[in-house]
């Protein structure tokens, strides 16, 4: 006999109706609520698909996550569920007297599995959307959507179902990719899910100006976006009028997302005089700001600096932002009002040299609660970087912090020196040994061009590939 402990009477019976699906299904209106949950995961792994139409119709909680047990898209099983959705509607009672009322197509992880499946008013969806728009007459999908420059198989049907289903299912779609797809396919995908549910959008289109001036109304119905990212917007040539005006149009739209929290450029060119009216159109405050590969001006960082809807930022991330050419005190002035509410600060390849560093000290030495730094891709020297690591060492809140490695680690030609790093890198680690008990410090070279790998010294050293 075997050490471990006898099945449960729940785990005998849903074994039972596993291994005799006929009976299981013409016994389902009879089959208590507490056998649902491991029924059907049982029914699902095992790839059944008549079991899973006939649960889903007759599924007695408000919601069901079967997107948290899709690791992979799985067409018969998608069907089978949609199926099951189908049998609900076609059932003779109205739609009211039933208890389903959610089902979630999202690859997350979902705490409904993981509890005891008699629990009452359990929330299985993340945010607080459906108690505010959920119309009880309709069923309601939700699901992410990653739209390329075609549909796959599931997305296809997925969407033909729903288009013929208008009248009793809403799709709800909370996060959206949208990326190298044509507008013509976006506006027939925005027809079925309606803007209005999104809450997360990611725009990686390579477009240029005008062409996101004809995507902009849409913007003007994400009434509940949260979190927003452009990348790849470039410019055409002697189109500098014309696009300036779609920036505006572009602009004007954002001033009508009331909810947005987090927003993120990832090389977009706009000139100062239409960041400012980006950074003024604002209507909420942000929590996260991130700029990658732009040129900021003199202008620009002032606008940043003057923004009040940016003074409760918790993440702000400049990346590839050259910043030495610039004055720091519109940057010192910015991180000395979100000094009480800055938990991660990256400014990366911003090529931030010894004064640019030694200014922002005063301010970041006031950033009492940030957990997250980042500063790889800099040139500061051994010993302005010693001065920077006694001004950080009373941040106690700090669990990473990414330094560069001095700039006396390499010779003039930019090759590492790799005795300087062994050498100087403990020296600076123990600086912040000396007050705090570091948790993950790490002192990085550039990216080697040769391998794409960082040298880096994290109490001990590691090479590139080349090196190794």
């Amino acid at each position: 006999m075997g050490s471990g402990a006898p099945p449960t009477l729940l785990q005998l019976a849903v074994k039972s109706l596993q291994m005799n699906e006929n009976v299981g299904i013409s016994a389902m209106q009879q089959l208590p609520k507490e056998l649902f949950p491991c029924l059907f995961k049982e029914v699902f792994n095992s790839r059944h698909t008549e079991m899973p139409t006939a649960m889903v119709a007759r599924w007695p909680f408000a919601c069901l996550p079967v997107g948290a047990l899709m690791n992979v898209p799985d067409m018969a099983i998608l069907k089978a569920v949609l199926n099951g959705l189908d049998t609900l509607l076609t059932q003779q009672f109205h739609l009211r007297q039933s208890t389903l009322r959610v089902l979630d197509l999202r690859n997350v992880h979902n705490v409904f599995w993981d509890v005891w499946p008699g629990v009452e008013g359990l929330q299985c969806l993340e945010g607080s959307f459906l108690p505010r728009y959920a119309q009880r007459q309709l069923l309601m999908v939700v699901t992410d959507f990653d739209l390329r420059l075609n549909l796959d198989e599931h997305q296809a049907y997925l969407l033909q179902w729903a288009q013929q289903r208008q009248s009793s299912v809403r799709l709800c779609c909370l996060k959206m990719t949208i990326c190298g797809t044509s507008l013509e396919m976006i506006r027939m995908v925005m027809k079925t899910f309606q803007p209005c549910y999104l809450e997360q959008l990611d725009l990686s289109t390579n477009w240029n100006l005008i062409t996101l001036s004809r995507f902009a109304p849409w913007f003007g119905q994400m009434r509940n976006l949260r979190k927003l990212h452009v990348s790849h917007i470039y410019m055409k040539r002697n189109k500098e009028d014309i696009e300036q005006k779609c920036v505006a149009r572009f602009i004007s739209q954002i001033s009508k997302l009331n909810c947005l929290q987090n927003l993120s450029m990832n090389g977009v060119y706009i000139s100062s005089e239409r960041m400012k009216q980006l950074f003024r159109c604002l209507k909420n405050p942000l929590e996260t700001l991130s700029i990658n590969l732009c040129m900021l001006s003199q202008a620009d960082m002032k606008h940043l600096s003057q923004c009040q809807w940016i003074f409760q930022l918790k993440n702000l991330q400049l990346h590839g932002v050259p910043l030495f050419h610039l004055s720091t005190i519109h940057l010192q002035f910015l991180l000395e009002h979100i000094a009480d509410t800055l938990e991660i600060l990256e400014l990366e390849d911003c090529t931030i040299g010894d004064s640019q560093i030694s200014a922002l000290l005063p301010a970041l030495r006031k950033c009492s609660k940030l957990t997250r730094v980042n500063l790889y891709d800099n040139a500061i020297s051994n010993s302005v970087m010693k001065e920077f690591l006694r001004g950080m060492s009373n941040i106690s809140t700090l669990t990473e912090e990414f330094y560069p490695a001095p700039l006396e680690c390499c010779d003039e030609l930019g090759h590492i020196l790799v005795e300087k790093l062994a050498k100087l890198c403990p020296d600076l680690l123990d600086i912040l040994r000396h007050k705090r008990h570091p948790k993950n410090v790490s002192f990085g070279t550039h990216i080697c061009p040769q391998c794409f790998q960082r040298c880096v010294y994290d109490v001990k050293t590691r090479l590139c590939h080349c090196f190794s």
